[in-house]
């Protein structure tokens, strides 16, 4: 593992917290950006000539640092070809959603305990392990929940690890390559993983798309209107939500709703 920051404090702190988890063999230390991305270079060259394993797994570095920022120091892990894990340790939770665009893995608030470090250890161990399955030809396929299951969607922000079931999920709303879950007690958590892609892993879960913004929970609509611009769905499961049905979506949306309560008339004596 590698510790970077600029204040001795927050660095003695870092090399205490990983010392002393017994899933961290050793610590390396750097300053400040600039000597952290020396170390780490070495130990890519290390590994493209002789194929060992890496001395550094992840970097755990704090945000605000003179000179080369750790936001600055994300991008450029990224164009390594193996780069290592990355967990920001800060004190400014406002950095949170920049974090995870720069492909952190993980994001702690200061100040850390041992306890936030362990899960995130966790998750650098997980994310390893994830990898190397990959690099092999016959790994087999990562398998999503079947769609009788629940799923359970972990949310992360400010140090927070929060998880939501797809059960309480109302609504989802596409922002850009993120996708925020609006959820039955008005909360709304926002996910990295696009509205498309959701799509696709929910629609057995009676999800469906209904504009190009908007992806609704099948069983809590309520009401499909009509007015002069158009459909739109009103949504139950809590406060009502009215949302637009594009014109694409709207004969698939009818088709649903004709079909749900004619399967559940069938279903009675």
């Amino acid at each position: 593992m590698l510790a970077v920051d600029d204040e001795m404090a927050g660095l003695d702190e870092m090399k205490f917290l990983l010392e002393n988890n017994p899933r961290v063999q050793r610590v390396l230390l750097a300053f400040d950006a600039a000597e952290a991305l020396r170390l780490l270079r070495s130990d890519d060259q290390l590994r493209s000539r002789d194929s060992e394993e890496s001395v550094v797994d992840a970097v755990f570095a704090d945000v605000s640092m003179p000179g080369l920022s750790g936001m600055e120091l994300a991008r450029v892990l990224n164009a390594f070809k193996q780069p290592p894990s990355l967990v920001f340790i800060t004190g400014h939770e406002e950095n949170a959603l920049e974090a995870f665009e720069v492909g952190a893995l993980d994001y702690i608030m200061k100040p850390a305990d041992a306890d936030r470090v362990d899960r995130a250890l966790r998750n650098i161990e997980r994310t390893k392990a994830e990898r190397a399955a990959g690099d092999r030809p016959d790994a087999p396929a990562a398998e999503l929940p079947a769609a009788d299951e629940d799923e359970v969607i972990p949310v992360e922000l400010a140090g927070t690890t929060k998880m939501v079931s797809r059960k309480t999920v109302r609504w989802v709303e596409a922002q850009g390559d993120y996708a925020r879950l609006h959820t039955t007690d008005g909360g709304s958590h926002l996910v990295r993983i696009p509205l498309a892609q959701l799509e696709e892993r929910w629609a057995d879960a009676n999800f469906i798309r209904i504009h190009r913004s908007y992806l609704v929970s099948m069983s809590l609509v309520s009401e499909l209107r009509m007015s002069s611009s158009g459909y739109s769905v009103l949504l139950g499961g809590g406060e009502p939500k009215e949302l637009p049905v594009s014109r694409r979506h709207t004969r698939e949306l009818k088709d649903r709703l004709v079909r749900a309560p004619r399967q559940g008339w069938g279903s009675q004596g």
